[in-house]
């Protein structure tokens, strides 16, 4: 398709904040808007999200773009959506009405149900089929779990007349007024019920968690035709052309189109995604198989670590402990107090991912003396993320990545002082790109692609920009010994379950 529109818009639909990015056929920056949406915590190891407030979030960043840019629908070529992977929402087919609160991708409720799975011995075989392990953290047991205790609901879904999404699909439904039930393969790889190889869902793991194959999405690559916006939309009849999910997403934004190119971003919580071709390695380091990207049916894999709290720790100083007023504020913090290697934060808030994977591990602070301040907590908060990523990258290295620089992205890497500590602490240059918002950016690649702006994701090698490149500078015995001080630590707050 080849549109005459003279602008792209992406949707990012995060975890804690929504975001419309409008950009030029050169994909520069014409407009944004973003809305933050509250979190809802039930229980201890709950967390859910209000689909109803997802929704008003997006329409909002979507008219606020456009008044922004000055723009119509008509001035459109194409809408491209990343999106919180993982997070389940199931809703009425007549009136689009979730059920229930979405479940989302940091939740641990299902943490015993999975353990129970394990135990009967299935876990390989899921591995082999999905390249996901038994984990709370994907949308099966969150569905399973819906259908188990919602009242009424697994007959509702047995008639028929329930859908099930991750928030891709969700939105796709919203923004065409139900016309399209649908999702790209990177998302539907995020959920243990789709086979990474044949490319379907799976039959026995729908057995599995006794699933009702009526709600599910069809299945599509990561550009196609998801349908047109309907009247009622800021967009109305802009057709939705491009869908990945969020890491993915970023990694496309960070030009990472050949096999061994890796970035990490840093969001919500912290993801590391290498591109590894068309081979679906299988880990031997407890990361994670999924599809990277996947178009004209041909796939791409790829092999991702997860944290589950990164930017979220930088909040919880903000919001809970109430030490800093604004992320911006650590980083001047750690510049006038350096490194700390007395003082350890493990914020392990949802559990430990990759590569532990240990749902049961609840955050700590350690190390506390009468000396110790906010000074010592902010700092050693900023070192907990950098640590998770150095766990992250030891790994994939073990698997065969060795890449020779980790491109970031994400709200964090603002932070010069965090980035530096991360260098050292890798022993690896760690390189900055101009547009920091890789995930947005990667959805507009998709749809500059669907609308024929560019002709293939490999022109984004030459439209990707450093900014700055952070050197490693720490020596080797100092390096060793602060990982080794993170180890203990971690080891502090695993669970004996």
């Amino acid at each position: 398709m080849v549109s005459n529109g003279k602008y792209l818009l992406a949707i990012d639909q995060g975890t804690s904040s929504s975001r419309a990015v409008i950009y030029d056929h050169a994909t520069r920056v014409i407009a944004s808007a973003q809305q933050e949406f509250p979190q809802h915590y039930p229980q201890p190891g709950w967390v859910e999200h209000d689909p109803e407030a997802i929704w008003h979030s997006v329409d909002s960043v979507l008219q606020g773009a456009m008044n922004k840019a000055g723009a119509t629908a008509a001035d459109l070529s194409a809408i491209g959506i990343s999106n919180q992977r993982e997070t389940t929402i199931v809703w009425d087919r007549k009136t689009g009405e979730a059920v229930y609160n979405g479940i989302v991708w940091q939740d641990r409720r299902t943490a015993d149900y999975l353990e129970q799975l394990a135990a009967d011995g299935v876990g390989e075989d899921v591995a082999a089929r999905t390249g996901l392990r038994l984990d709370p953290y994907f949308s099966a047991s969150k569905l399973a779990w819906i259908l188990q205790n919602v009242a009424g609901v697994r007959q509702r879904a047995e008639r028929g007349e329930l859908a099930f999404g991750t928030i891709d699909t969700f939105l796709i439904w919203r923004l065409t007024d139900g016309a399209v039930h649908a999702t790209d393969a990177s998302n539907a790889s995020r959920t243990m019920l789709f086979n990474i190889h044949t490319q379907r869902w799976d039959e026995q793991l729908l057995q599995l968690f006794d699933i009702p194959a009526g709600l599910l999405p069809r299945v599509q690559d990561c550009v196609a035709d998801y349908g047109r916006a309907c009247a009622q939309s800021p967009v109305s009849g802009v057709p939705i052309g491009g869908v990945a999910g969020d890491q993915q997403a970023a990694l496309i934004g960070q030009a990472g189109v050949t096999p061994g190119t890796l970035k990490c971003t840093f969001g919500t919580g912290c993801f590391v995604l290498a591109n590894t071709g068309t081979t679906a390695p299988r880990s031997q380091n407890q990361l994670l198989t999924t599809v990277a990207s996947r178009f004209g049916g041909e796939v791409t894999y790829g092999l991702e670590g997860s944290v589950f709290v990164a930017g979220s720790a930088i909040q919880w100083l903000r919001d809970e402990l109430r030490i800093v007023q604004s992320a911006a504020e650590t980083e001047q913090i750690a510049e006038q107090t350096g490194i700390v290697d007395d003082v350890h934060v493990v914020p392990a808030f949802a559990g430990l991912g990759a590569p532990y994977w240990d749902p049961h591990a609840r955050g700590a602070v350690l190390g506390l003396t009468r000396g110790s301040g906010r000074e010592q907590i902010v700092v050693a908060t900023l070192q907990a993320i950098a640590y998770q990523t150095a766990d992250l990258i030891h790994a994939m290295g073990d698997d065969g990545i060795h890449p020779s620089v980790v491109r970031v992205d994400g709200g964090m890497v603002a932070n010069n002082w965090f980035l530096q500590f991360l260098a050292d602490i890798l022993g690896l240059p760690v390189e900055r790109p101009v547009n920091v918002e890789s995930t947005v950016l990667g959805a507009a690649y998709l749809a500059a692609v669907y609308a024929g702006v560019i002709d293939s994701l490999a022109a984004t090698e030459k439209l990707w920009q450093s900014d700055r490149v952070f050197q490693p500078g720490m020596q080797e015995a100092q390096r060793t010994a602060l990982l080794a001080g993170w180890a203990t630590a971690v080891a502090r707050v695993r669970s004996t379950r």
